[in-house]
């Protein structure tokens, strides 16, 4: 389980492409090594993978053609960032809500807006998951915790405080840009159950 309150980012400093499989190493930021070992789950984007390696600070991940094809990981090029979490222990504070590590689908970077004292940034989203999306709710951006604001037909906004963007990759996306999304697994629960629910009584 994860909490959606990045950690840090950590720059890909090497890809292993294979048929339908992939290996990727990490530079782990210092303050987040504490402990680390092989089998551990650690968030990628949002996106939970296993450490297959540790040479001190570069840490592998396999990644599968299902999470090639379901996320933004497959993109990624040597020198990239990813926001990193690591899992949860019991009895952590969870300042953002509690995420499972498994991406939905990805939406599309529509529009950044930026001003003195704001930077808000627009999603298009695949008009199946928009039922899930609320003003108001909770969603997985790319593995952050974050409120949604405006909704406006297949389109949403998040709008970013300073220390968001000074801790994720959220800083440096762009139109056009492909990020991870995770529904809020208790919004998606009542929504596919109030949906089974008017189904059973037409």
């Amino acid at each position: 389980m994860f909490t959606g309150i990045v950690q840090g980012t950590a720059e890909v400093v090497s890809i292993d492409k294979k048929e339908n499989f992939q290996t990727h190493v990490i530079r782990m930021p210092k303050h987040l090594l504490a402990n680390v070992e092989l089998g551990a789950s650690i968030a990628h984007n949002g996106c939970c993978l296993t450490v297959t390696n540790i040479n001190d600070d570069l840490l592998s991940f396999d990644l599968m053609q299902e999470t090639l094809n379901v996320t933004n990981l497959g993109l990624l090029k040597e020198g990239d960032e990813v926001n990193v979490e690591r899992a949860a222990k019991f009895g952590d504070e969870i300042g953002g809500h509690s995420m499972s590590g498994h991406i939905m689908c990805t939406a599309i970077v529509s529009d950044v807006v930026t001003s003195e004292n704001n930077h808000q940034v627009w999603f298009s989203l695949p008009q199946a998951q928009m039922k899930y999306v609320f003003t108001k709710g909770y969603i997985g951006i790319d593995g952050i915790s974050l409120t949604i604001g405006d909704v406006v037909e297949n389109r949403f906004n998040v709008n970013l405080i300073p220390e968001t963007l000074q801790r994720t990759n959220l800083k440096n996306r762009a139109v056009g840009d492909v990020i991870n999304i995770e529904i809020d697994p208790q919004t998606q629960a009542i929504v596919d159950t109030v949906e089974r629910v008017i189904a059973a009584r037409a």
